[in-house]
């Protein structure tokens, strides 16, 4: 029996609560907006239900993917013949059990994160308020920009591993690197919450500071067109950016997929992608910036299969 047969019975029994979507385009969910259908589409709104997801998932033969808010994804054209989990409904926000503490559920956006901190007075998010995604996603990838970086706010995640159950991993366990993390190592885990360490400081600072850097990204991002943000990690000694520019990619295409001609970092959807465009443009900046300048360029892009 098809799995999803068996997994439409169960959810149908166990979950009949749970928002499920078939033969979904991930192109709707992805800021790519590329991407085919998946076979089935969760929205839990709580971690037991996605707990529980994962479990029939699991019992149906299914391959479970959970996602946030599809902002560093790249969904193949021909679907996915899997169960994709949203996160979204994850979206419990508030203060922590200590002073200066903010408990975010995976699936709250970094926006609302960094607008709730200012708004209780805390220092420390600003550079996440312009970060596309998800607590979830920008906990496993060290989310940074502008100086910030994840690793220095977070203080603990709460992530559910399919053979242990739910661990809590400090701050130091999370070993944080550059778009990396302990979770990184250990893609089967699911962050379910984490707690963020920050520090006292004055709202309206910290809202201009905010102001201050969108309009940096304004000015030097191209966000009128769909991305997934920095397409490539940074080479180290580096930036991705320049050496593509210096190679003459700014705006080389594939089909509807461009390096973008106001930051070279940056390749972006100019309408009617597909994916497939996407990645041979990813490869051929690889394969250009290599042979004329020897550096590897890593995508900082997530392939999803």
């Amino acid at each position: 029996m098809d799995w999803v047969t068996a997994f439409d019975n169960k959810a149908a029994a166990y979950l009949p609560d749970v928002e499920l979507l078939r033969e979904e385009p991930m192109a709707k969910h992805t800021s790519f907006r590329t991407g085919g259908p998946a076979r089935r589409m969760a929205f839990p709104r709580s971690g037991e239900q996605l707990v529980l997801l994962l479990s029939l998932a699991e019992n149906c033969g299914a391959r479970p993917f959970v996602m946030g808010g599809g902002t560093n994804l790249l969904a193949p054209d021909q679907g996915l013949d899997r169960l994709v989990i949203i996160t979204s409904g994850l979206s419990r926000l508030e203060m922590g059990a200590e002073s200066g503490t903010l408990l975010a559920e995976s699936g709250v956006s970094l926006a609302r994160l960094a607008d709730f901190a200012c708004k209780q007075g805390l220092t420390g998010l600003e550079f996440a308020h312009g970060i596309p995604g998800t607590v979830g996603g920008g906990v496993c990838m060290n989310a940074g920009a502008y100086g910030g970086e994840m690793k220095q706010v977070v203080s603990g995640v709460s992530a559910l591993f399919p053979e242990e159950g739910v661990r809590v991993l400090t701050g130091e366990e999370l070993a944080f690197g550059y778009r990396r993390s302990f979770l990184t190592e250990h893609p089967e885990a699911v962050v379910l919450s984490a707690v963020f360490r920050l520090s006292p400081g004055n709202p309206e600072s910290i809202r201009e500071t905010q102001r201050s850097l969108m309009a940096r990204r304004k000015a030097s991002q191209p966000l009128e067109w769909p991305s997934a943000g920095s397409t490539f990690k940074r080479p180290e000694g580096h930036f991705a950016g320049t050496l593509i520019d210096q190679c003459g990619l700014k705006g080389l295409r594939v089909g509807g997929a461009q390096v973008s001609e106001k930051h070279a970092g940056f390749v972006i959807n100019r309408g009617g992608a597909a994916s497939a465009d996407v990645r041979e443009l990813i490869r051929q900046v690889q394969a250009r910036v290599f042979e004329k300048t020897g550096v590897r360029l890593e995508p900082e892009v997530k392939f999803v299969d």
